[in-house]
């Protein structure tokens, strides 16, 4: 074989990456925080926020009326869960499960939870795919909506664009001659990078329509909002929190990683990616768009896809930011022993402490 004959170096310069990498340099980024005081970083809030926007797309579609349609109210005994639609743009619906506690107080604090990869929002709020009931939690999400609820939280939880029943209708193709259907995740993130946005820009696009709708209730106080999400919903969550200041606390599990070592390392769905995110350097530098709204982050041991010394490096450099702005909070962790799920050993606690009890 040619490779033979090549040296160590000409043989790596064969690999394309090679010369992608070289270009990743987020510490040269447009957009990397460099702050060094509280109010330079708050004018860096503000000039990068925008510019994360602009860069995820579909953040300044026009406005539609939510036109909420319950559809579903089913009573679980200790809380009511509700299904609704809304409408969160001309060509977009989005079926949205409301578990509201039924002894405790109103108004009440709200916890969004953002479901992972996998068969949508039924997975989180204790039903199986088919739709029947279950009793137990199962899977990697461990039912979490149902244990926010039941620590006083009244929890929407959104069927998350490209799940469940948001999946696109391939019925088109003819697959008896090799016309194979994409993933819907896959499908939609190859035609927003076509259009210059991302399916990023969709999902935090849908997650403010919701907090609009969260905020037509008389019996939710969105003044005491969190979110939390895994996996994909990890990555919602994080990214509607630093887009959307009216969340004011969150856990990120199964996600928050370097970039460089997770995202761009290893195999991901094409729903991660945001063409031109580079000019805001690595996830530490954006966690600067958070800050300082509190922030847990959970990571398991044996995550093979957000490799735990990675995570608490990128933890490290982005509590660092944290520090600039001068708060009392900052990032808590909650590492543990296991592959990659949800922990709530100190989640729902967290975000009761931060947002759960009144002002």
């Amino acid at each position: 074989m040619t490779t033979k004959l090549l040296n160590n170096r000409q043989f790596k310069d064969l690999q394309p990456a090679r010369e992608l990498w070289r270009m990743y340099r987020p510490e040269e980024a447009e957009y990397r925080f460099h702050a060094r005081s509280a109010g330079e970083a708050k004018a860096w809030q503000a000039r990068t926020r925008e510019a994360l926007e602009e860069t995820i797309g579909f953040q300044n579609l026009a406005p539609v009326p939510l036109a909420p349609k319950k559809i579903e109210r089913v009573d679980k005994g200790d809380y009511v869960r509700e299904k609704v639609l809304i409408r969160t743009g001309k060509e977009t619906l989005m079926p949205v499960y409301l578990l509201v506690p039924k002894r405790a107080p109103r108004p009440l604090p709200v916890a969004i939870a953002f479901h992972g990869h996998g068969y949508g929002v039924k997975d989180i709020v204790g039903l199986w795919e088919d739709g029947q009931e279950r009793s137990v939690p199962d899977g990697y999400h461990k039912d979490f909506a149902v244990a926010l609820c039941r620590r006083g939280f009244a929890v929407a939880a959104p069927e998350i664009s490209c799940f469940g029943e948001r999946q696109t209708d391939f019925s088109y193709l003819n697959t008896t001659v090799g016309q194979w259907a994409p993933t819907t995740c896959a499908h939609s993130a190859m035609l927003a990078f076509h259009l210059g946005a991302s399916v990023v820009g969709m999902r935090v696009r849908d997650g403010k329509r919701l907090v609009d709708y969260l905020e037509t209730r008389k019996d939710l106080d969105t003044k005491r909002l969190g979110a939390m999400g895994i996996s994909g919903g990890g990555m919602h969550t994080f990214f509607s929190t630093a887009c959307d200041p009216r969340i004011k606390a969150c856990v990120v599990s199964g996600y928050f990683s370097t970039f460089q070592h997770s995202i761009l390392g290893i195999s991901h769905c094409t729903c991660n990616f945001v063409p031109g995110l580079h000019r805001f350097g690595e996830i530490y530098d954006l966690a600067g768009l958070i800050a300082p709204r509190p922030m847990l982050v959970e990571a398991a041991s044996y995550d093979p896809i957000f490799p735990i010394r990675n995570v608490k490096n990128a933890v490290t450099r982005a509590s660092a930011v944290y520090r600039v702005f001068g708060g009392r909070g900052g990032i808590e962790t909650d590492y543990f022993e296991g592959r990659h799920q949800i922990s709530g050993r100190r989640a729902y606690d967290f975000l009761w402490e931060k947002i759960g009890t009144s002002p």
